[in-house]
């Protein structure tokens, strides 16, 4: 005979509730096989059987609580009946033993469900005011676990809700999933002085026209007078081929209504003064809101800006856009203490910063060219004569 017993189940944990006998007393087991299942307040887990054999005795019922090292049920190791059966085969132990005993009535169940609670989980969820029926189980069987009852006790019912995905969502996924899975990304961040966008904030930022030079904006500005010394980057890659562009089409990510997103093209960058910068990007986000975008909109772009999502965003690591070779991200500026020296001496000052990232094609660049590209920006966004350039 082999007695099964309730096993450690961790530092600080001396009891369990049966919740659920996978056998019943007549059944053939194997060593190793689940045989009942145990809760407790940190976990709920199936207690593999200790040797192989008929289950001749359960000695604690499903809902009762058990001491760690208790025996909770008797395994006959000399008997190989089938389960189906519940007769010994020959040469086993006593048929007083081995005869079966009626089942052993269990826990009250959900009638909606269908499927046992243990003492804990119907606890949880009567405390909760959760029904059984509005929470999906993940244990076995669709069983409701002691997290599942959390959770939903928490967050509610967990009913699973189906939404069909938009045509702009789903191009949109299929795009970037084959450029994930095509191009070998690499990025960079890199800390910028902000101070420029103060400047700006004191000049005011409305140009002649009436169009606003927004930060977005300014780093755009500067990455336009950056890739001219940096081209490799914009490239676009064909096959084992690079082709360096001779015109900057600079693409900015626009969100469409949470419903996807959009890259609409600034075509001919190079050749654009700051205000006439600031006036096609304010042409491009009218043309956004009132779903005006054409098809030559959105070609032909050579090289992305990403802005920040949120003004809360530090910075974001985008997908690169097929066939280009490189996206830069624009994090969202923010205060900061910086140290100046002065005469010798550090002090602590407050300062604008921003993060600037570049995700870039390791076919044609690699993490010290992207830094120096960033680098570079910074630079030139550092040296502008606001003044002058407005």
């Amino acid at each position: 005979m082999a007695d099964v017993t309730l096993p450690s189940l961790g530092e600080s944990v001396t009891e369990g509730i049966i919740t659920q006998w996978f056998k019943k007393v007549g059944d053939l087991v194997a060593r190793d096989e689940p045989l009942f299942e145990v809760s407790t307040d940190k976990v709920d887990s199936e207690m593999p059987s200790p040797a192989a054999g008929v289950l001749v005795q359960i000695l604690a019922e499903e809902g009762d609580t058990v001491e760690t090292g208790a025996r909770v049920a008797v395994i006959d190791e000399s008997q190989t009946v089938a389960a189906s059966t519940g007769a010994p085969a020959p040469g086993s132990a006593s048929p007083e033993i081995a005869t079966p005993t009626a089942p052993a009535p269990s826990a009250p169940a959900s009638e909606a469900a269908g499927v046992l609670l243990s003492p804990v989980v119907r606890r949880i969820l009567r405390d909760g005011g959760v029904k059984p029926q509005q929470v999906r189980g993940t244990g076995p069987g669709g069983a409701i676990t002691r997290r599942d009852a959390e959770l939903a006790v928490a967050d509610g019912p967990s009913e699973a809700v189906t939404v069909a995905m938009s045509n702009g969502r789903r191009r949109m996924g299929q795009h970037m999933a084959f450029s994930a899975q095509v191009t070998p990304h690499g990025f960079v961040a890199i800390a910028v002085d902000g101070s420029i966008f103060d400047v700006l904030d004191l000049l005011g930022r409305s140009t002649d026209d009436g169009s606003q030079i927004t930060d977005e904006v300014l780093v755009a500005y500067a990455a336009v007078q950056a890739l001219k010394e940096y081209p490799i980057l914009n490239a676009t890659c064909d096959g084992d081929q690079i082709v360096l562009q001779n015109n900057i089409n600079m693409g900015f990510t626009r969100a469409i209504d949470e419903d996807g997103m959009l890259v609409p093209v600034v075509h001919a960058a190079a050749g654009l003064t700051l205000p006439l910068l600031a006036r096609r990007l304010q042409e491009i986000n009218e043309h956004v809101e009132s779903r005006q975008l054409t098809s030559d909109d959105l070609m032909d772009g050579t090289f992305t800006i990403q802005s920040s999502p949120s003004e809360h965003t530090l910075f974001s690591e985008p997908i690169i856009i097929q066939p280009q070779v490189a996206v830069m991200s624009v994090g969202s500026r923010r205060y900061v203490p910086i140290v100046v020296t002065s005469q010798g001496k550090p002090s602590v000052e407050v300062g604008s910063e921003l993060v600037l990232g570049l995700s870039f094609d390791h076919r044609v660049c690699e993490p010290r060219m992207a830094a120096k590209f960033l680098e570079r920006v910074a630079e030139i966004l550092a040296s502008l004569d606001i003044a002058a350039e407005r």
